[in-house]
């Protein structure tokens, strides 16, 4: 994965970051704050005057983050990933709690639970375009693949300060899955 640092001053990543903010402060902690910070990201999926060109950008080699936004105090980081068709996560966990939606695309998400030494299958969605999907840890643990013939933007809101971490990821597993 590739990182890329943004600072903005588009009015409507603007307005999103701070509708986000207020829903993090706003909210109590838990599937509460999740709950906000969807319906705050919801409008804007797919408003295209959110990203700049570049940041809509993919890499051949992996997918790529493009950060947009940390609160002042690290309260929240809102990242733009792109994905490529066929591009694809490890299967891992999170660091914090986590928004996701989707910009444009779509995106497969496995999830798994972990018996043992081993991965349990635990379901499956294809999250579309304007689609929103929180994640609480502990329980959290999946794999993201772009299985789309186009390319596939997803906005991630996640409870960490990603400048600090580099990742929201937690954990990657290799263990066998049942």
């Amino acid at each position: 994965m590739t990182t890329t640092i943004t600072t903005s001053t588009i009015p409507a990543l603007t307005a999103l970051t701070t509708d986000l903010d207020a829903a993090v402060r706003d909210a109590d902690p838990g599937t509460p704050r999740v709950d906000a910070v969807g319906a705050a990201l919801a409008p804007y999926l797919g408003d295209p005057r959110l990203l700049t060109p570049e940041q809509c950008v993919g890499d051949p080699a992996r997918y790529r983050q493009h950060l947009l936004h940390v609160a002042d105090d690290g309260a929240f980081s809102l990242v733009a990933l792109v994905w490529l068709p066929g591009q694809t996560t490890p299967i891992h966990d999170h660091l914090s709690w986590c928004v996701v939606g989707v910009h444009a695309g779509e995106e497969h998400e496995e999830r798994y639970r972990r018996v043992g030494d081993l991965l349990v299958p635990d379901g499956e969605d294809v999250a579309a375009a304007g689609s929103v999907t929180g994640l609480l840890p502990p329980g959290d643990i999946h794999r993201v693949t772009n299985t789309a013939p186009t390319t596939t933007i997803s906005l991630h809101v996640y409870g960490v300060d990603v400048r600090r971490h580099g990742s929201s990821i937690r954990r990657r597993y290799d263990l066998p899955i049942a």
